[in-house]
């Protein structure tokens, strides 16, 4: 699908097919023009300008009633006669080119019937009971929702409000959102009998909010066309520069992906492996992206090669004799089937590579998942249908025992409407909105119990937090990754397990300092409001806490007082001198200071030194009962990932209590982190120490020594 075919504002030769390609493209939603929607061959009881939606719609469904469509289209046409678009065109070409966009992608009977009346409230005199009199309630929802979508401005003062209705409309049924991103399609497809401003401006919201809502609801078809249209309207240069890279290389004579394309369909053959092995051309914005990342382009960056099979077993059947006969390229592997994306997608990603270092990318999946990657929410058909009046091809994939089957929830549509509904305002909702669209991917994570989490690239542990427990993420006290203990400010990856230590204080407070690590639009709300209603308290809070720990102390300590030490002055205030932190069974001595206050030194300590030297005499301490003690330790290791997170769990184990602890900037790939802790026995301080050095990357600990 190209941007230019039907787009006035980008005039340009169509760039030409190459003859010799045996390709299964994506779902071209242009291939019929306006000759298809208003034809004149007579097609039985259905008026012949909707033949062609009534042709592709069996494709999806044999058995489909077609009446209500005929009546739909007898209604809207008789309601917008007279009605012309600017384009010149009759005005009901646009509700029937909407509606074959749908008819094509997989949408059902009451999806395409409300498509056809989507304007008829708005634009003519026919009303809502009408509609609903005449073609049911749920047709009537649909229309509804999609008119209070048309009524509403898209200037920047409104857009806040706007999108929150979209939010909503779609939320109550994606099939809304469906019709509003196909009606946008068509209506960019025209966009160029339009003055150059309003083109713009249509292209940014579209850009920024429309293509990623086709892209969390998985219509990757709608959103590669909205997406190259955008691209011709607000970067025209760069487009056509695009284009002739596409039309340059179709014009080659040789085809290293065709190559490629042959070997592995021997290789499956050989296999045994029924499979279709299709060349997928990319469409111009992935095509700039890629010239972008690579530089010059060759042959194979201009597509991607489609393997389908019929079952899910077969994908990775496909996989091991394209890893065993060819030459795999490991890092680009990626399963989307065991792990699906948060908007349905499910395939297998690979690449293999030529002699000539051509590298060829794989995808892999069965013809089911291949329709859902293409149409999304939309090829499910009616998502709240019971399993009974679903059609066949979809039964078992659907709720069992007559559930409503929603393929929203939980998921990304779900979450966003949670945290749009506690927005404490419009602004903010907004801000959050265009924050969580911006994310071009999101990740999945584990939970211990095997569940997972769908969350943005960049989610940190205080994004697991509130994903997980909502607001009473508030008592979460610290993480691991993966078995390890983490920061909160951790920064997730694809595939991590999290688990979350939550503490059993009901009163348990979250601090100020995690919105700066808060991605997520339930994180960010739940913690603001939190701080509005406890303004007080936020600004008093302490520093955020050592991982598992509830409250810091300060940084550097003052000295305390040692009751485990006895000096020879009666009624001496005895504290352990900080520079040297004296445990037992340290060899120590002391020395009186002003206030009476005699401090204890470990005897090596070069305060002792410097001390004798001045002629400050010494006093006689020893230690007594108590084993309780706390000692500052410093770490010297190799910089790597995890490392803090591995000592710090050492620590634990060895029953340590982090009271203070902090972490240098790495110098020539070395770290020093000094800790200061508490050992309920001072006999444990070797084997702490022993466990710190066992760490990987740690190559000393000693007893800190301050000057």
């Amino acid at each position: 699908m190209s941007a230019e075919a039907t787009n006035p504002a980008t005039p340009g030769p169509v760039v030409p097919t190459v003859a010799r390609r045996k390709a299964r493209p994506r779902i071209d939603l242009r291939r019929l023009g306006l000759a298809a929607l208003l034809g004149n061959a007579a097609r039985g009881r259905l008026p012949d300008a909707i033949g062609h939606v009534a042709e592709a719609h069996r494709a999806h469904y044999p058995d489909a009633d077609l009446e209500p469509l005929r009546r739909a289209y007898v209604l809207a046409e008789s309601s917008h006669r007279g009605q012309m678009r600017k384009s010149g065109e009759p005005y009901i070409t646009h509700p029937l080119a909407v509606t074959l966009i749908l008819a094509e992608l997989g949408a059902e009977t009451t999806t395409l019937t409300a498509s056809l009346l989507h304007d008829t409230v708005e634009d003519t005199e026919v009303t809502l009971d009408q509609v609903g009199e005449e073609f049911g309630a749920e047709v009537r929802y649909l229309v509804d929702g999609v008119t209070k979508l048309e009524k509403v401005d898209y200037g920047a003062a409104a857009e806040p409000e706007t999108f929150r209705k979209m939010l909503v409309a779609t939320g109550s049924d994606v099939r809304v959102m469906s019709i509003k991103l196909a009606d946008r399609l068509h209506n960019m497809r025209t966009l160029g009998v339009m003055r150059r401003e309003k083109q713009e401006r249509i292209a940014k919201v579209t850009r920024d909010v429309l293509i990623p809502l086709a892209e969390r609801l998985g219509v990757q078809a709608l959103k590669t066309e909205l997406e190259d249209l955008v691209f011709a309207i607000l970067h025209p240069e760069e487009y056509e520069h695009t284009r002739e890279l596409i039309a340059a290389n179709a014009a080659r004579a040789e085809d290293p992906l065709a190559d490629i394309a042959d070997e592995v369909r021997g290789v499956l053959r050989e296999a045994d492996i029924p499979a279709e092995v299709l060349i997928r051309p990319r469409h111009f914005v992935s095509v700039h992206r890629v010239s972008r990342k690579r530089g010059e382009l060759r042959g194979c960056d201009f597509g991607r090669l489609l393997v389908l099979v019929n079952e899910d077993a077969d994908c990775y059947a496909v996989l091991g004799e394209l890893h065993t006969c060819l030459t795999p390229v490991v890092s680009e592997f990626k399963d989307f089937i065991a792990v699906p994306k948060f908007n349905l997608y499910q395939s297998l990603h690979t690449a293999v590579a030529r002699a000539d270092g051509q590298v060829a990318e794989v995808l892999i999946r069965t013809h089911q998942m291949h329709k859902v990657a293409e149409a999304g929410v939309v090829a499910l058909g009616n998502p709240y249908a019971q399993a009974a009046e679903a059609p066949a091809a979809d039964t078992a994939d659907d709720a069992a025992d007559g559930e409503r089957a929603d393929p929203t929830r939980p998921g990304w549509l779900s979450r966003l409407l949670d945290w749009q509904k506690a927005a404490p305002d419009t602004d903010t909702f907004w801000s959050t909105l265009r924050e969580d669209l911006a994310q071009d991917r999101e990740i999945t994570v584990f939970r211990p119990d095997g569940g997972t989490l769908g969350l943005p690239e960049g989610a940190t542990c205080v994004d697991a937090a509130y994903a997980q427990y909502g607001e009473d993420a508030h008592a979460c006290i610290g993480a691991r990754v993966n078995g390890r203990l983490a920061t909160l400010s951790t920064v997730l990856r694809d595939g991590d397990t999290v688990q979350l230590l939550m503490g059993q204080d009901p009163a348990s407070e979250p601090s100020r300092e995690w919105l700066e690590h808060a991605h997520t639009p339930a994180a960010r709300i739940a913690i603001q409001r939190w701080i509005a209603t406890h303004p007080a308290t936020a600004a008093e809070e302490p520093p955020v806490p050592v991982p598992s720990r509830p409250a810091p102390e300060p940084q550097a300590p003052a000295p305390r007082t040692a009751s485990a030490v006895v000096a020879d002055r009666p009624d001496a205030t005895v504290r352990l001198a900080g520079c040297c932190t004296p445990v037992p069974p340290d060899e120590v001595t002391g020395f009186a200071v002003r206030g009476g206050v005699v401090t204890v030194h470990r005897v090596e300590c070069a305060a002792v030194a410097h001390m004798k030297g001045t002629g400050r005499p010494e006093m006689a301490v020893s230690w007594g009962d108590s084993a309780g003690c706390r000692v500052t330790l410093v770490a010297e290791s190799f910089g790597r990932p995890h490392l803090l997170a591995d000592l710090t769990e050492a620590m634990a184990q060895e029953g340590a209590e982090i009271v203070s602890a902090t972490v240098e900037p790495p110098s020539q790939q070395r770290v020093r982190h000094t800790y200061t802790v508490e050992l309920p026995d001072a006999a444990h301080l070797p084997d702490l120490m022993r466990a710190m050095r066992n760490v990987p990357g740690v190559y000393d600990v000693g007893r800190a020594q301050h000057q």
